[in-house]
Protein backbone atom coordinates (compact mmCIF):
# COMPACT_ATOMS: atom_id res chain seq x y z
CA UNK A 1 0.00 0.00 0.00
CA UNK A 2 1.51 3.39 -0.96
CA UNK A 3 2.12 6.00 1.71
CA UNK A 4 3.94 9.25 2.41
CA UNK A 5 5.42 10.71 5.55
CA UNK A 6 6.66 14.02 6.93
CA UNK A 7 7.27 15.59 10.30
CA UNK A 8 4.78 18.28 9.24
CA UNK A 9 1.55 16.91 7.77
CA UNK A 10 -1.61 18.98 8.09
CA UNK A 11 -4.02 16.66 9.93
CA UNK A 12 -7.02 17.82 11.99
CA UNK A 13 -6.05 21.44 11.53
CA UNK A 14 -2.48 21.18 12.81
CA UNK A 15 0.94 20.31 11.42
CA UNK A 16 2.31 17.16 13.07
CA UNK A 17 4.37 14.06 12.24
CA UNK A 18 2.25 11.57 10.31
CA UNK A 19 2.28 8.85 7.70
CA UNK A 20 -0.64 8.85 5.30
CA UNK A 21 -1.61 5.56 3.65
CA UNK A 22 -3.77 5.46 0.56
CA UNK A 23 -5.19 2.90 -1.80
CA UNK A 24 -6.99 3.25 -5.12
CA UNK A 25 -6.72 7.03 -4.85
CA UNK A 26 -8.31 7.32 -1.38
CA UNK A 27 -6.74 7.87 2.06
CA UNK A 28 -7.29 4.74 4.16
CA UNK A 29 -5.23 5.36 7.28
CA UNK A 30 -3.12 7.97 9.07
CA UNK A 31 -0.56 6.82 11.63
CA UNK A 32 3.07 7.37 12.65
CA UNK A 33 4.79 4.45 10.90
CA UNK A 34 7.79 4.63 8.57
CA UNK A 35 7.28 5.18 4.86
CA UNK A 36 9.38 4.74 1.74
CA UNK A 37 8.22 8.23 0.68
CA UNK A 38 9.60 10.33 3.53
CA UNK A 39 9.65 14.07 2.86
CA UNK A 40 11.52 14.92 6.05
CA UNK A 41 10.57 18.36 7.38
CA UNK A 42 8.83 19.54 4.23
CA UNK A 43 5.18 20.45 4.78
CA UNK A 44 2.49 18.16 3.38
CA UNK A 45 -0.78 19.99 2.70
CA UNK A 46 -3.94 18.74 1.02
CA UNK A 47 -3.85 19.18 -2.74
CA UNK A 48 -5.00 22.72 -3.48
CA UNK A 49 -8.39 23.48 -5.02
CA UNK A 50 -8.72 26.45 -7.38
CA UNK A 51 -12.38 27.25 -7.94
CA UNK A 52 -11.83 30.14 -10.38
CA UNK A 53 -10.02 29.07 -13.54
CA UNK A 54 -10.75 30.04 -17.15
CA UNK A 55 -9.60 27.10 -19.27
CA UNK A 56 -11.28 28.49 -22.44
CA UNK A 57 -11.49 25.17 -24.28
CA UNK A 58 -13.27 24.50 -26.63
CA UNK A 59 -13.43 27.51 -28.89
CA UNK A 60 -10.55 29.59 -27.55
CA UNK A 61 -7.99 26.86 -26.95
CA UNK A 62 -5.35 29.19 -28.42
CA UNK A 63 -5.82 31.20 -25.20
CA UNK A 64 -5.53 28.19 -22.87
CA UNK A 65 -6.66 24.55 -22.82
CA UNK A 66 -7.20 21.59 -20.54
CA UNK A 67 -3.80 20.03 -21.26
CA UNK A 68 -1.81 23.17 -20.48
CA UNK A 69 -4.01 24.51 -17.66
CA UNK A 70 -4.10 21.27 -15.67
CA UNK A 71 -0.37 20.72 -16.18
CA UNK A 72 0.34 24.21 -14.77
CA UNK A 73 -2.11 23.69 -11.92
CA UNK A 74 -0.46 20.46 -10.83
CA UNK A 75 3.03 21.97 -11.04
CA UNK A 76 1.84 24.62 -8.58
CA UNK A 77 0.33 22.18 -6.08
CA UNK A 78 -3.27 22.41 -7.29
CA UNK A 79 -4.90 19.02 -7.75
CA UNK A 80 -8.44 20.20 -8.54
CA UNK A 81 -9.63 23.13 -10.63
CA UNK A 82 -13.18 24.27 -11.28
CA UNK A 83 -13.55 25.63 -14.80
CA UNK A 84 -15.46 28.84 -15.43
CA UNK A 85 -18.30 28.72 -17.99
CA UNK A 86 -17.20 31.56 -20.24
CA UNK A 87 -14.47 32.33 -22.76
CA UNK A 88 -15.07 28.88 -24.21
CA UNK A 89 -17.31 28.56 -27.25
CA UNK A 90 -19.96 27.45 -26.57
CA UNK A 91 -20.19 28.69 -22.99
CA UNK A 92 -21.40 26.26 -20.32
CA UNK A 93 -24.92 27.68 -20.21
CA UNK A 94 -26.62 24.53 -21.56
CA UNK A 95 -26.28 20.80 -20.99
CA UNK A 96 -25.07 20.51 -24.57
CA UNK A 97 -22.37 23.09 -23.85
CA UNK A 98 -21.30 21.16 -20.75
CA UNK A 99 -21.05 17.96 -22.78
CA UNK A 100 -18.90 19.71 -25.37
CA UNK A 101 -16.65 20.94 -22.56
CA UNK A 102 -16.31 17.46 -21.08
CA UNK A 103 -15.62 15.98 -24.48
CA UNK A 104 -12.88 18.56 -25.09
CA UNK A 105 -11.26 17.71 -21.74
CA UNK A 106 -11.15 13.97 -22.31
CA UNK A 107 -7.67 12.46 -22.19
CA UNK A 108 -5.96 15.79 -21.41
CA UNK A 109 -6.10 16.11 -17.63
CA UNK A 110 -3.12 16.25 -15.28
CA UNK A 111 -5.37 17.10 -12.33
CA UNK A 112 -9.05 16.75 -11.48
CA UNK A 113 -11.54 19.15 -13.07
CA UNK A 114 -15.08 20.15 -12.14
CA UNK A 115 -17.28 22.68 -13.91
CA UNK A 116 -19.32 25.76 -13.15
CA UNK A 117 -22.40 26.46 -15.21
CA UNK A 118 -23.43 29.91 -16.34
CA UNK A 119 -26.69 31.83 -16.51
CA UNK A 120 -27.30 34.38 -19.26
CA UNK A 121 -30.55 36.03 -20.41
CA UNK A 122 -32.92 33.34 -21.63
CA UNK A 123 -31.02 30.38 -20.14
CA UNK A 124 -32.64 29.95 -16.71
CA UNK A 125 -34.68 27.01 -18.05
CA UNK A 126 -31.36 25.17 -18.50
CA UNK A 127 -30.56 25.32 -14.78
CA UNK A 128 -32.27 22.07 -13.66
CA UNK A 129 -30.59 20.04 -16.39
CA UNK A 130 -27.17 21.47 -15.60
CA UNK A 131 -27.65 20.80 -11.87
CA UNK A 132 -28.61 17.21 -12.65
CA UNK A 133 -25.53 16.93 -14.86
CA UNK A 134 -23.29 17.87 -11.93
CA UNK A 135 -22.20 21.50 -12.34
CA UNK A 136 -20.93 23.00 -9.08
CA UNK A 137 -22.99 26.19 -9.33
CA UNK A 138 -23.61 29.09 -11.71
CA UNK A 139 -21.66 32.18 -12.64
CA UNK A 140 -23.49 35.41 -13.46
CA UNK A 141 -22.18 38.70 -14.79
CA UNK A 142 -23.86 41.97 -13.82
CA UNK A 143 -21.88 43.91 -16.43
CA UNK A 144 -20.25 43.21 -19.78
CA UNK A 145 -18.20 40.00 -19.58
CA UNK A 146 -15.94 40.93 -22.48
CA UNK A 147 -17.24 38.13 -24.74
CA UNK A 148 -20.50 38.41 -26.70
CA UNK A 149 -21.73 34.89 -25.99
CA UNK A 150 -21.96 35.57 -22.24
CA UNK A 151 -24.09 38.72 -21.74
CA UNK A 152 -24.97 40.14 -18.31
CA UNK A 153 -28.06 39.37 -16.25
CA UNK A 154 -30.42 41.59 -14.29
CA UNK A 155 -30.57 40.48 -10.66
CA UNK A 156 -34.35 40.94 -10.75
CA UNK A 157 -34.56 38.02 -13.17
CA UNK A 158 -33.03 35.73 -10.52
CA UNK A 159 -35.28 36.67 -7.60
CA UNK A 160 -37.82 33.90 -8.21
CA UNK A 161 -35.39 31.34 -9.60
CA UNK A 162 -35.08 28.11 -7.60
CA UNK A 163 -31.35 27.40 -7.73
CA UNK A 164 -30.09 24.81 -5.20
CA UNK A 165 -26.37 25.40 -5.81
CA UNK A 166 -24.23 28.54 -5.34
CA UNK A 167 -24.65 31.61 -7.51
CA UNK A 168 -21.30 33.27 -8.26
CA UNK A 169 -21.36 36.93 -9.23
CA UNK A 170 -18.96 39.17 -11.06
CA UNK A 171 -20.11 42.05 -8.90
CA UNK A 172 -19.67 45.38 -10.65
CA UNK A 173 -22.68 47.61 -11.34
CA UNK A 174 -22.90 49.23 -14.75
CA UNK A 175 -24.15 52.59 -13.49
CA UNK A 176 -20.85 53.21 -11.72
CA UNK A 177 -18.58 52.15 -14.59
CA UNK A 178 -17.10 54.77 -16.89
CA UNK A 179 -15.09 54.88 -20.08
CA UNK A 180 -11.33 54.53 -19.95
CA UNK A 181 -8.42 56.05 -21.75
CA UNK A 182 -5.07 54.42 -22.51
CA UNK A 183 -3.46 55.10 -19.11
CA UNK A 184 -3.82 52.92 -16.03
CA UNK A 185 -5.01 55.85 -13.91
CA UNK A 186 -7.88 56.27 -16.36
CA UNK A 187 -8.72 52.56 -16.32
CA UNK A 188 -8.64 52.51 -12.51
CA UNK A 189 -10.95 55.51 -12.31
CA UNK A 190 -13.38 53.88 -14.73
CA UNK A 191 -14.04 50.95 -12.36
CA UNK A 192 -14.32 52.48 -8.88
CA UNK A 193 -15.05 50.60 -5.63
CA UNK A 194 -18.57 52.05 -5.75
CA UNK A 195 -19.32 49.70 -8.63
CA UNK A 196 -18.51 46.69 -6.45
CA UNK A 197 -20.52 48.00 -3.52
CA UNK A 198 -23.63 48.76 -5.59
CA UNK A 199 -23.57 45.27 -7.10
CA UNK A 200 -23.11 43.59 -3.71
CA UNK A 201 -26.00 45.54 -2.23
CA UNK A 202 -28.17 44.35 -5.13
CA UNK A 203 -27.47 40.73 -4.19
CA UNK A 204 -28.66 41.05 -0.59
CA UNK A 205 -31.94 39.21 -0.14
CA UNK A 206 -31.56 36.75 -3.00
CA UNK A 207 -32.90 33.36 -1.94
CA UNK A 208 -29.73 31.54 -2.93
CA UNK A 209 -26.21 30.81 -1.75
CA UNK A 210 -24.51 33.97 -3.01
CA UNK A 211 -20.76 34.09 -3.61
CA UNK A 212 -18.95 37.30 -4.60
CA UNK A 213 -16.06 36.79 -7.00
CA UNK A 214 -12.65 38.50 -7.03
CA UNK A 215 -13.18 41.16 -4.34
CA UNK A 216 -10.69 43.98 -4.89
CA UNK A 217 -11.55 46.82 -2.51
CA UNK A 218 -11.91 47.77 1.14
CA UNK A 219 -15.38 49.09 0.30
CA UNK A 220 -16.50 45.69 -1.01
CA UNK A 221 -15.19 43.93 2.12
CA UNK A 222 -17.17 46.35 4.27
CA UNK A 223 -20.30 45.79 2.17
CA UNK A 224 -20.06 41.99 2.53
CA UNK A 225 -19.23 41.91 6.26
CA UNK A 226 -22.79 42.49 7.58
CA UNK A 227 -24.08 39.51 5.57
CA UNK A 228 -22.60 36.29 7.00
CA UNK A 229 -24.63 34.16 4.61
CA UNK A 230 -22.76 35.69 1.68
CA UNK A 231 -19.37 34.17 0.85
CA UNK A 232 -16.56 35.91 -1.00
CA UNK A 233 -13.12 35.43 -2.44
CA UNK A 234 -10.13 37.48 -3.44
CA UNK A 235 -7.19 36.76 -5.72
CA UNK A 236 -3.38 36.72 -5.51
CA UNK A 237 -2.92 39.85 -7.63
CA UNK A 238 -5.11 41.97 -5.34
CA UNK A 239 -3.19 40.72 -2.30
CA UNK A 240 0.22 41.34 -3.87
CA UNK A 241 0.25 44.38 -6.14
CA UNK A 242 -0.87 47.97 -5.76
CA UNK A 243 -1.61 50.56 -8.41
CA UNK A 244 1.95 51.79 -8.01
CA UNK A 245 3.25 48.42 -9.25
CA UNK A 246 1.27 48.50 -12.48
CA UNK A 247 3.56 49.17 -15.41
CA UNK A 248 1.88 47.58 -18.44
CA UNK A 249 -1.29 45.75 -19.51
CA UNK A 250 -0.07 42.41 -18.12
CA UNK A 251 -1.53 43.80 -14.86
CA UNK A 252 -4.95 44.64 -16.34
CA UNK A 253 -7.89 42.85 -14.72
CA UNK A 254 -11.46 43.61 -13.71
CA UNK A 255 -12.01 44.80 -11.04
CA UNK A 256 -8.65 46.57 -11.19
CA UNK A 257 -5.67 46.44 -8.86
CA UNK A 258 -6.07 49.30 -6.38
CA UNK A 259 -4.06 51.18 -3.75
CA UNK A 260 -2.10 49.80 -0.81
CA UNK A 261 -4.97 50.67 1.56
CA UNK A 262 -7.31 48.41 -0.41
CA UNK A 263 -4.74 45.61 -0.53
CA UNK A 264 -4.26 45.63 3.23
CA UNK A 265 -8.03 45.69 3.78
CA UNK A 266 -8.28 42.47 1.78
CA UNK A 267 -5.74 40.77 4.05
CA UNK A 268 -7.77 41.95 7.04
CA UNK A 269 -10.90 40.60 5.36
CA UNK A 270 -9.23 37.20 5.27
CA UNK A 271 -8.23 37.54 8.92
CA UNK A 272 -11.81 38.36 9.90
CA UNK A 273 -13.32 35.62 7.74
CA UNK A 274 -15.30 38.02 5.56
CA UNK A 275 -13.23 36.68 2.69
CA UNK A 276 -12.93 32.92 2.94
CA UNK A 277 -10.68 31.93 0.06
CA UNK A 278 -7.97 32.99 -2.38
CA UNK A 279 -8.36 31.71 -5.94
CA UNK A 280 -6.40 32.54 -9.05
CA UNK A 281 -8.99 33.89 -11.50
CA UNK A 282 -6.51 32.55 -14.06
CA UNK A 283 -7.69 34.33 -17.21
CA UNK A 284 -5.04 33.95 -19.90
CA UNK A 285 -4.92 35.18 -23.47
CA UNK A 286 -2.38 35.24 -26.31
CA UNK A 287 0.44 37.73 -25.64
CA UNK A 288 -0.73 40.04 -28.41
CA UNK A 289 -3.96 40.67 -26.51
CA UNK A 290 -2.00 41.94 -23.49
CA UNK A 291 -0.11 44.55 -25.49
CA UNK A 292 -1.06 48.09 -26.40
CA UNK A 293 -2.74 50.23 -23.76
CA UNK A 294 -5.20 49.86 -20.90
CA UNK A 295 -8.18 50.78 -23.05
CA UNK A 296 -7.68 47.98 -25.58
CA UNK A 297 -5.77 45.14 -23.85
CA UNK A 298 -7.57 42.02 -22.61
CA UNK A 299 -8.21 42.03 -18.86
CA UNK A 300 -6.92 38.92 -17.16
CA UNK A 301 -3.91 37.73 -15.14
CA UNK A 302 -2.25 34.32 -15.46
CA UNK A 303 -1.23 32.89 -12.10
CA UNK A 304 -2.54 29.33 -11.94
CA UNK A 305 0.89 27.83 -11.22
CA UNK A 306 1.95 30.49 -8.72
CA UNK A 307 -0.87 30.80 -6.20
CA UNK A 308 0.82 28.93 -3.33
CA UNK A 309 4.16 30.81 -3.16
CA UNK A 310 2.53 34.14 -4.03
CA UNK A 311 0.08 33.90 -1.15
CA UNK A 312 2.61 32.44 1.28
CA UNK A 313 4.93 35.38 0.56
CA UNK A 314 2.29 37.89 1.64
CA UNK A 315 0.76 35.73 4.37
CA UNK A 316 4.08 34.97 6.09
CA UNK A 317 4.96 38.66 6.14
CA UNK A 318 1.67 39.40 7.94
CA UNK A 319 1.85 36.63 10.52
CA UNK A 320 -0.55 34.15 8.96
CA UNK A 321 0.13 30.41 9.13
CA UNK A 322 0.34 27.48 6.77
CA UNK A 323 -2.90 26.26 8.34
CA UNK A 324 -4.52 29.51 7.17
CA UNK A 325 -3.18 28.88 3.68
CA UNK A 326 -4.66 25.39 3.55
CA UNK A 327 -8.09 26.79 4.42
CA UNK A 328 -7.96 29.60 1.86
CA UNK A 329 -6.40 27.60 -0.96
CA UNK A 330 -7.92 24.14 -0.49
CA UNK A 331 -10.74 23.59 2.00
CA UNK A 332 -12.85 26.72 1.42
CA UNK A 333 -12.84 26.45 -2.40
CA UNK A 334 -13.71 22.74 -2.08
CA UNK A 335 -16.66 23.60 0.14
CA UNK A 336 -17.91 26.27 -2.28
CA UNK A 337 -17.81 23.82 -5.17
CA UNK A 338 -19.51 21.06 -3.19
CA UNK A 339 -16.42 18.85 -3.29
CA UNK A 340 -15.36 18.88 0.38
CA UNK A 341 -16.52 15.31 0.89
CA UNK A 342 -13.43 14.28 -1.07
CA UNK A 343 -11.19 17.36 -1.49
CA UNK A 344 -9.50 20.04 0.61
CA UNK A 345 -8.31 18.09 3.68
CA UNK A 346 -6.14 15.15 4.66
CA UNK A 347 -8.60 12.72 6.24
CA UNK A 348 -9.48 9.06 5.94
CA UNK A 349 -11.94 8.72 3.08
CA UNK A 350 -10.73 11.83 1.24
CA UNK A 351 -8.90 11.70 -2.08
CA UNK A 352 -5.15 11.07 -1.83
CA UNK A 353 -4.14 14.48 -3.19
CA UNK A 354 -1.14 16.22 -1.62
CA UNK A 355 1.21 19.12 -2.20
CA UNK A 356 4.65 18.91 -0.61
CA UNK A 357 5.84 22.44 0.13
CA UNK A 358 9.09 23.96 1.35
CA UNK A 359 7.92 27.13 3.13
CA UNK A 360 11.49 28.38 3.48
CA UNK A 361 12.43 27.79 -0.16
CA UNK A 362 12.31 30.28 -2.99
CA UNK A 363 10.46 30.49 -6.29
CA UNK A 364 11.82 32.84 -8.94
CA UNK A 365 9.16 33.59 -11.53
CA UNK A 366 10.25 33.20 -15.12
CA UNK A 367 7.29 33.25 -17.45
CA UNK A 368 9.01 31.14 -20.05
CA UNK A 369 9.25 28.31 -17.48
CA UNK A 370 5.56 28.33 -16.53
CA UNK A 371 3.47 25.52 -17.96
CA UNK A 372 0.30 27.32 -18.95
CA UNK A 373 -0.07 28.01 -22.67
CA UNK A 374 1.35 31.55 -22.79
CA UNK A 375 4.28 32.92 -20.74
CA UNK A 376 2.90 36.41 -20.08
CA UNK A 377 2.57 37.03 -16.34
CA UNK A 378 2.43 40.07 -14.09
CA UNK A 379 4.71 38.21 -11.65
CA UNK A 380 7.66 38.09 -14.05
CA UNK A 381 10.99 38.27 -12.19
CA UNK A 382 9.54 38.17 -8.68
CA UNK A 383 11.30 36.20 -5.94
CA UNK A 384 8.63 34.47 -3.89
CA UNK A 385 8.86 32.77 -0.51
CA UNK A 386 8.33 28.99 -0.60
CA UNK A 387 8.57 26.38 -3.32
CA UNK A 388 6.56 23.36 -4.41
CA UNK A 389 8.60 20.20 -3.89
CA UNK A 390 6.10 17.72 -5.33
CA UNK A 391 2.42 17.27 -6.12
CA UNK A 392 1.00 13.81 -5.59
CA UNK A 393 -2.33 12.37 -6.70
CA UNK A 394 -3.51 8.87 -5.93
CA UNK A 395 -5.49 8.74 -9.16
CA UNK A 396 -5.04 10.30 -12.62
CA UNK A 397 -6.91 13.46 -13.60
CA UNK A 398 -10.66 12.95 -13.62
CA UNK A 399 -13.80 14.96 -14.35
CA UNK A 400 -15.84 15.55 -11.20
CA UNK A 401 -19.48 16.39 -10.55
CA UNK A 402 -21.14 18.02 -7.58
CA UNK A 403 -23.32 15.51 -5.77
Amino acid sequence: MPSLRSTRVLVDGELRPATVHYERGVIVDIDDQLSDSDFGDHVVLPGLVDSHVHVNEPGRTHWEGFATATRAARAGGTTTIVDMPLNSVPPTTTVAGLEEKRSAAGGKLSCDVAFWGGIVPGSIHEVPGLVAAGVCGFKVFLTDSGVPEFPPMDVADLVDADIPVPLLFHAEADEHLGTTGPLYAEYLASRPPAAEVAAIERLVGLDAAVHVLHVSSADAVAAIAPHPGMSAETCPHYLTFTDEDVTDPSFKCAPPIRSKEHREALWEGLRAGTLSMVVSDHSPSPPGMKQGDFATAWGGISSLQLRLPVIWTGAWARGFTLEDLATWLALAPARLAGLADRKGSIEVGRDADFVVFDPDGETVVRGAELLHRHPTTAYEGMRLRGSVVDTLMGAPGRMLARK
